[in-house]
């Protein structure tokens, strides 16, 4: 298959269905971001790409309880159209933690929770399976989770500061000072806290900066795009996106820009 006929094809998960965030109950927040769900369409089997964001989620899907670690480029899962997954984010500095696994053993995988250790996990999976609507499958979700919080470890602090840096655009190297670590030090913490080092998660979450601008605006130059989100300039941004998308920035923006958000 052609590669520019490859990349119409492909579908970011964000135009593959009606994904929606919500705010985690208080007493989930130190451990998770967001609590989502994401309902596919239905039609045609889509190559859908889920493109890396520096997280790892813990879901529920196809009637199992699965943990996605955190990727360095864009995955192609096969899910079947019209299914409805609902996941929670951890918080940056939560998963290895709640995991008790390095998240370097689990970058580019899904992977049962079962294999994990969580004991809980098949009683979970049966009160799920018993809850077909979506919405009470998200409370539900939601109270499991709540109730495993109080046993977990703490986030680790470091882990969070090293994220904020990274989703600011600030560079590693400032960190070693603030952290008072070593660069063998940062590289190990990164390692098992987000999967790979501070460079691969500067790198990630700045693409992350450019798909949040490619859905403030339909309009913005490419250009423009490319200094607004900290890119050396279109050719860097061009080169970064099609490595961790196998987009184009154009396609980016023409699936996510404001004049297609009433689709």
């Amino acid at each position: 298959m052609a590669s520019g006929k490859r990349k119409e094809m492909v579908l970011l998960a964000a135009r593959a269905g009606r994904y929606r965030e919500y705010a985690p109950p208080p007493t989930l927040r130190r451990h998770f971001s967001r609590l989502w769900s994401h309902a596919l369409h239905n039609g045609p089997p889509a190559m859908v790409a889920i493109v890396p964001d520096g997280y790892c989620d813990v879901l529920w899907i196809d009637g199992r309880l699965v943990v996605a670690g955190p990727d360095r480029t864009a995955a192609f899962p096969v899910i079947q159209p019209g299914a409805t997954v609902t996941g929670a984010r951890f918080a940056p500095g939560a998963a290895a933690p709640w995991l008790k696994t390095p998240l370097s053993e689990l970058v580019g995988c899904s992977v049962p929770l079962a294999d994990i250790g969580r004991k809980d996990t098949a009683e979970f999976e049966a009160r799920l399976a018993n809850c077909p609507d979506p919405s009470a499958a998200m409370a539900l979700f939601g109270r499991l989770l709540e109730g495993t919080a109080c046993d977990a470890e703490e986030p680790a602090r470091d882990a969070a500061t090293i994220f904020a840096a990274a989703d600011s655009g600030r560079p590693a190297s400032g960190l070693l000072d603030r952290l008072g670590m070593s660069e063998r030090q940062l590289r190990r913490r990164c390692h098992h806290h987000f999967g790979y080092g501070a460079k691969t998660l500067e790198r990630i979450r700045r693409f992350q900066r450019f798909l949040d601008l490619c859905r403030k605006s339909g309009t913005m130059p490419l250009a423009r795009l490319a200094l607004e989100a900290g890119f050396a300039d279109q050719p860097h941004m061009t080169r970064e996106v099609g490595e961790l998308s196998t987009l184009t920035p154009a396609v980016i923006l023409d699936q996510l820009g404001v004049r297609k958000r009433g689709d």
